[in-house]
């Protein structure tokens, strides 16, 4: 795991090593074992390096095939490279290191750009072929990896992180107010946007070649989900099995490392299971979760504090058990680290990860994590009501769009922001946005299941993406490569093509709730059909204990709605009611204070809200000062 930056540029003298090195410095935290940097002309790579497979210097990047004429600056993992180092040495090619890097490298050079169809695994990585004169970016299938660019009809740059991207002299921060517009309805960018205009994300299972000689850049998708109903059913026995064997070796490809390796350990089925296989193969493994202390909590967020089940978790798998225990405070202290590494604003709020993450670290640099299951399984049953009451496909979206406006919703968010620059964006309709998401698989669906179907395609393409950039960001903050066993591919092209009903066994009783409504409804949903994720339910009990499995979901959370209106509300106040806030310049006061003080009564849960709001304005003090 590692920090990849560079530089194509046609002016002469533009591409040199100190810029390169200066850009890598940025992002000394994704790599602290070592840098490199090469530069040819148009072109320079660099490379901060985390080693994880072959620690010896045969690892180094960037690296060269033995013709030269190949160089790549690769950060990621890929599970399968031993399978492909040796169909690559049966074709002919010798290798000078055992790291998947090299792998990488040699399968572009047996098969062209088609190569990223074969690795199973995370990554982003840019690839120079000096006889073409082209630059290959590539991303993996699922988004685990970032990767940042600005292209400005010639020159390219690009980086793991875009603070590296700013440490470009030719390049200044400046507020995208159409993604603005995007992060304040969804809480989440739909498009390949960032906060940061002229700043581009490369979107998960896409390619994008740079060439020299033209100057052009074209981004083409080589893999996307495709969420459809079996044409033949096989019996639920058989699926249970196939789930089970698949799961397994999909944990136990990720344990592969030349370095230890952890795991994250909640009270939750999805980290509990991919811990039991991790332990078994690995004696004493460590473990680590997050609790909080619950003093000022009230309601429904007194059961936010899962370390009960953890330690018990731990206790029948062996583990090695580290836990933090966060307070109130602990968010006002860590907000600015936490936003410069996370830069790019997504999803909800995440100082949690960013502490357990920290903990991790001191013992590990490997960990795996949970990411994913509820997205491939349905774990969210309440969100698929939309599917049993839609006519259409349009019928569909607009009810789907309501229920993902997760901040500021369509009849007010005119009043959020400032008039001039409503001006400007009033015209970016976000429910094309919303649209556009699916609008390559458009159809009207003819039953529940197909609803379903395009409701986890939406949901894996959006919420699932800004959680993996989070918690890439947030881990790689201290150095702490995160693995997400649930997206192994072979695991993710099964999930894909499970009837519905083996996930969902009460579809057509879903309740309709409010996920931002006082006191957390989702729990609502399960006091009546405990639904979701039946399949991986069934499958997990030859790991986990009955009450792990049949346990109501809760996810990694801090009790804010509470904090919000007592610990924490001197400082909401102070940094967000401030009316000399950097935020008033581009919302308008009397609108937010309103929101805001709807919450501290107790009228409306907006704690997604003030927490997105607490982050816009550290943003805004961090890169736009």
């Amino acid at each position: 795991m590692c920090g990849i930056v560079g530089v194509c540029s046609p002016v002469p003298g533009a591409v040199t090593t100190d810029l390169l090195k200066r850009m890598a410095d940025t992002v000394i935290h994704r790599g602290p074992d070592g840098e490199g940097y090469f530069v040819d002309a148009p072109v320079g790579l660099g490379h901060r390096r985390l080693s994880i497979i072959d620690l010896s210097d045969a690892g180094a990047q960037p690296m060269s095939d033995a013709s030269g004429r190949f160089v790549i600056s690769y950060n990621g993992e890929v599970y399968n490279f031993r399978e492909l180092r040796r169909e690559l040495e049966n074709l002919g090619h010798t290798f000078k290191s055992s790291t998947d890097t090299e792998v990488v490298l040699l399968a572009y050079k047996e098969w062209g750009t088609s190569c990223v169809t074969k690795l199973n695994g995370m990554f982003a990585f840019s690839l120079w072929d000096a006889t073409t004169r082209s630059l290959l970016l590539a991303r993996d299938r699922y988004g685990i990896k970032p990767l940042y660019y600005c292209f400005d009809g010639s020159s390219l740059v690009f980086a793991s992180e875009i603070k590296a991207i700013l440490s470009h002299p030719d390049i200044r921060p400046a507020v995208d107010e159409h993604a603005l517009l995007e992060y304040f309805t969804f809480q989440n960018m739909f498009t390949d946007r960032t906060l940061f205009k002229s700043i581009r994300l490369l979107p998960p299972g896409c390619v994008a070649v740079w060439r020299a000689d033209e100057m052009d850049f074209q981004v083409s998708r080589f893999w996307d989900f495709d969420f459809d109903e079996p044409a033949s059913p096989l019996p639920e026995d058989e699926y249970e099995q196939e789930l089970f064997d698949r799961f397994d070796l999909a944990v136990q490809r990720q344990l592969v490392s030349d370095v230890p390796v952890g795991a994250y350990l909640s009270g939750g089925m999805d980290s509990a299971a991919i811990t039991a296989i991790a332990a078994r193969e690995i004696p004493g493994l460590a473990s680590f979760t997050g609790g909080f202390d619950l003093s000022s909590a009230s309601g429904l967020e007194l059961a936010f504090d899962e370390r009960s089940k953890a330690e018990a978790l731990s206790y029948r798998f062996g583990t090695e058990l580290y836990e933090v225990v966060l307070k109130s405070g602990d968010m006002e202290r860590i907000m600015p680290q936490l936003i410069w590494h996370l830069e790019d604003l997504r999803v909800g709020q995440c100082y949690p990860n960013y502490y357990v993450a920290r903990l991790a670290s001191k013992f590990v640099k490997v960990v795996l994590a949970g990411t994913g299951g509820d997205e491939l399984f349905a774990g969210y049953p309440w969100r698929y009501y939309h599917a049993s009451s839609a006519k259409n496909f349009e019928d569909y979206v607009q009810d789907y769009y309501v229920f993902w406006q997760r901040l500021v919703p369509n009849k007010i968010i005119h009043e959020l922001f400032q008039p001039e620059i409503w001006g400007r964006i009033k015209d970016t309709l976000t429910i094309d946005i919303f649209r556009g998401v699916m609008e390559h698989d458009r159809f009207d669906p003819s039953n529940t299941e197909e609803y379903v179907n395009r409701s986890l395609y939406f949901e894996a393409k959006t919420f699932l993406h800004g959680l993996l950039l989070v918690e890439d960001k947030l881990s790689m903050a201290h150095s702490l490569e995160t693995r997400v066993p649930m997206l192994d591919n072979d695991l993710v092209d099964f999930a894909m093509h499970l009837p519905v009903r083996t996930l969902l066994h009460h579809i057509d009783e879903v309740v309709r709730i409010d996920e931002n409504e006082p006191g957390l409804k989702p729990q609502r949903y399960y006091e009546r059909t405990n639904d979701g994720k039946q399949l991986l339910r069934r499958m997990l009990r030859r790991y986990l204990p009955g009450e792990s499995v049949e346990a109501v979901k809760q996810g990694f959370s801090a009790p804010d709605a509470s904090w919000f209106r007592g610990d924490s509300i001197d400082y909401v106040r102070r940094l967000i009611l401030d009316p000399d806030a950097r935020v008033y310049e581009y919302l308008r006061y009397d609108t937010v204070s309103r929101l805001v003080n709807e919450h501290m009564s107790g009228k409306v849960n907006r704690r997604l809200l003030i927490w997105s709001l607490l982050s816009f304005e550290w943003w805004l003090k961090l890169f736009h000062s």
